[in-house]
């Protein structure tokens, strides 16, 4: 990565001489009551005090090689060569590509994003992706929109921040966020069929869902389009290499969060929300969409193309005020999937699935620890114990292991991975028999 400094004095004094200016000349137009001689900032510190000072603040951070907590943030194993493609000062710019002839490398980039994430969902348009699984299913809420239809159905086993951040979307929209009630740790089809009527617009499901667990998408899916009702399906992108994608679940719209592809956990972000659509919803997706086209010598060339934004559209026909995506994250997912490749991806995904069934089964033979939930489920799921949560949370912190999310007093999500290997699992039942 290059060096960014700032300009020097000798810099500074030229341009100044090539505009014919002088400082108090080019603020000249600012009120002198504005102006200020200094700012109450300290001056700056040397390299060596600056270095110290940040090691200190990264000491404090605990680090957990073992980790078994997932619930949207997953530890997944980055090939090498991520980092050293996505991190070339050429694509670590503020730069963002709106003159075309001037961007494509990052367009053709992006391009290639949206075509794999076209070929992993099975559905036909993706755009350059959004902020985070969250914004993502938000934004598919608003591409539900029809005249004469004001409500939205979500599952309440979606993740619970995604859909917090869905009823801050429409929280002073003309747009009634009703929650399906769950069972047995999935969607209620009984209460679905029921909320389902003439005034919903779509249905937004998660599978697998915040538990782990597979929805009936089919079936969801079925009762949706029966009432000309838009059906979404929120997803973890990685299940989609072992199970069926969400063309096969007759989806119209797959969002959900690409983070598995190449993000490191980084505290929560940035990750990539990812949204694909089928072509009857091509023209309500948010944000830029890359095209390939020829230039005129018949040359390849990308453009930013259907791009139903207020910048370029009228403001009240726009379908989001998402102008722009984080072009670095689907960069890192681009390029981890072309490394990894359909046969690798399986890999992963068949190696995550084994491993937490694995640890699911490990667990179950402890005598105070079993299932929540006798559901098919991916690589998470629940467990209920007659020992406090905390308890089994702090003998794992106190052993160098990152557990399970705590749900509730006796309930706790587990995630593992290909990260994961048979001898953690092993110690942490180890550990854990220890509280028996």
């Amino acid at each position: 990565m290059a060096d960014y400094l700032v300009n020097s004095e000798a810099v500074q004094n030229e341009m100044l001489k090539e505009i014919n200016q002088s400082w108090e000349s080019l603020f000249s137009a600012i009120p002198w009551e504005l102006l200020v001689d200094s700012l109450a900032i300290e001056s700056g510190k040397s390299e060596l005090s600056v270095k110290t000072e940040m090691l200190r603040l990264a000491h404090k951070n605990k680090v957990y090689d073992t980790c078994f907590l997932g619930a949207g943030s997953y530890k997944h194993f980055i090939p090498a060569v991520v980092d050293s493609l996505a991190n070339r000062e050429e694509f670590l710019t503020a730069y963002t590509p709106y003159q075309a002839e001037l961007s494509q490398g990052i367009l053709q980039s992006i391009f290639e994003y949206q075509t794999m994430i076209c070929q992993l969902t099975g559905l036909d348009v993706s755009n350059a992706s959004v902020y985070d699984g969250a914004t993502a299913c938000a934004e598919a809420v608003n591409m539900c929109k029809e005249k004469n239809k004001s409500k939205m159905l979500v599952a309440s086993t979606i993740n619970p921040w995604y859909l917090k951040t869905i009823k801050t979307y429409f929280q002073f929209n003309e747009v009634e966020i009703i929650e399906i009630p769950q069972k047995d740790g999935k969607l209620d089809s009984d209460k679905l069929d029921k909320l389902l009527n003439d005034e919903v617009m779509g249905v937004l499901v998660q599978s697998p869902n915040y538990y782990g667990v597979f929805e009936d998408c089919l079936d969801v899916a079925k009762q949706t389009h029966d009432k000309k009702a838009t059906f979404v399906l929120c997803a973890n992108p990685l299940s989609f290499a072992l199970s069926a994608n969400a063309k096969e679940l007759e989806a119209d719209i797959c969002v959900g969060d690409a983070q598995p592809f190449g993000m490191n956990l980084a505290y929560g972000g940035p990750y990539l929300g990812f949204m694909s659509c089928t072509t009857a919803y091509m023209r309500r997706l948010p944000g830029r969409i890359v095209g390939q086209t020829v230039d005129k010598e018949n040359k390849t060339a990308y453009v930013l193309t259907l791009q139903a934004r207020e910048q370029h559209i009228k403001r009240e026909r726009a379908s989001s005020s998402i102008c722009s995506n984080q072009a670095n994250c689907a960069l890192r997912c681009a390029i981890y999937l072309a490394t990894v490749g359909p046969k690798g991806l399986k890999e992963v995904a068949r190696q995550s699935y084994q491993k937490t069934h694995l640890l699911a089964d490990k667990l179950n033979e402890l005598t105070f620890i079993q299932l929540a939930y006798k559901q098919t489920y991916f690589h998470e799921f629940v467990t209920k114990s007659t020992i406090e949560s905390d308890k089994i949370i702090e003998k794992l912190l106190e052993n160098d292991i990152l557990p399970g999310l705590k749900l509730s007093d006796n309930e706790i999500l587990w995630c593992a991975t290909e990260c994961n290997s048979e001898e953690e699992i092993a110690k942490v039942c180890e550990l854990l028999k220890e509280l028996d």
